[in-house]
């Protein structure tokens, strides 16, 4: 099957340099929170720092979201942090999941632990001014993009939506207004067209952990608050939450758009279309696709009125506006398995294909 590649240049900005590392014994303690898988990679990055003899932190508390139900049988299960952490044997009493991080026994829980600071990695929950005010030096969030871009809840698949060839990670401080704080470091990320959202978080938060590991000591120093650059509010760009809704395809657009589509909503929603199937009688039926892996195609004649999608050197070819080509490369049909598009083809039966009217 096709697999996506990832050609980028790093281009490190924004920080200044670290502090020295504190000359006093006693460990500092910082509180992590985050949720989905990627925020577990964060989270394991803090695990192998803490547990070097130079260490200057201890991690005294893991907040997370709450379990929930998965997989068919909607069984309870806790958040890939959460997961992570007990796996690395980490005590699950210093494990907690407040539905919000404005509850009161929960803020009266984390000011107990008397946290230092405060690492926040896609942790899903608004945070409020009594949570912000606890930590001493601060709530320090990793957000993956160039801040004051893309701000919000889907930074990386709006940024790929859009068809941007530069991104990045983002070390900021987290204040009310959204994604809004000062930025302590930032690291720049070049792309090609094949990334999908799943690989680029991953890539972003990878980074991101290597920055927050390095600046760790200015943190804890307080200098970050000094070198730490406040955004202008006026390039801000906003990323709102994916919903379902929005993985219908409309082959109305450019192949270009569409195929940006497909690389944003990888994952979570997906992208779905609907064709005509036609048999050797004319009789007509629609067939639900979910498109998985595509690539902008390169021009080729013309075929039949634009609708036909036909089949080329292993691509499902679809006719789009602008006289362009999407190539279809893996799909996959409700209830079944990933496929190529060879195999789907072949799975015809000399049937045809076509866009809907």
């Amino acid at each position: 099957m096709p697999t996506s590649s990832l050609a980028f240049r790093r281009f490190f900005c924004c920080a200044i340099g670290g502090a020295s590392p504190s000359t006093n014994n006693t460990k500092r303690n910082l509180v992590f929170l985050g949720s989905p898988k990627v925020a577990a990679s964060v989270l394991d990055a803090l695990f192998n720092a803490s547990e070097a003899q130079d260490s200057i932190f201890k991690l005294a508390a893991i907040v997370t979201q709450p379990p929930s139900g998965r997989d068919r049988g909607r069984k309870l299960m806790p958040s890939p942090v959460a997961h992570h952490a007990i796996q690395r044997g980490y005590p699950e009493d210093l494990i907690f999941t407040p539905g919000k991080a404005g509850e009161e026994p929960f803020l009266a829980d984390l000011r107990a632990l008397n946290p230092e600071l405060c690492i926040t990695a896609a942790y899903g929950n608004i945070l409020p001014s009594k949570f912000l005010q606890i930590p001493c030096y601060g709530t320090v969030n990793i957000h993956p993009s160039l801040l004051p871009l893309y701000r919000g809840a889907a930074p990386v698949q709006r940024a790929l939506q859009d068809g941007v060839t530069e991104t990045g990670v983002s070390l900021a401080y987290t204040v009310r207004a959204l994604d809004a704080g000062p930025i302590i470091a930032c690291e720049k990320v070049e792309l090609d067209d094949s990334i999908k959202a799943p690989e680029l978080l991953n890539v972003l938060f990878g980074l991101g952990s290597e920055l927050l590991i390095r600046e760790l000591p200015s943190l804890f120093d307080g200098s970050a608050r000094l070198k730490a650059q406040p955004q202008d509010d006026s390039k801000a760009t906003f990323a709102p939450k994916l919903s379902s809704e929005e993985s219908w395809l409309s082959f109305d657009q450019e192949a270009r758009s569409i195929h940006n589509k497909v690389r944003a909503f990888a994952g979570w929603p997906g992208t779905r279309a609907r064709v005509q199937v036609i048999d050797d009688s004319g009789h007509h039926s629609l067939l639900e696709i979910k498109i998985i892996t595509s690539r902008v195609g390169r021009k080729i004649e013309k075929l039949s009125d634009g609708k036909e999608i036909i089949f080329i050197s292993g691509a499902l070819v679809f006719p789009c506006a602008g006289e362009s080509w999407l190539e279809v490369l893996e799909l996959q049909l409700p209830g079944k398995k990933v496929m190529t598009a060879r195999d789907f083809w072949n799975g015809l039966r000399g049937q045809k294909l076509q866009k809907l009217p």
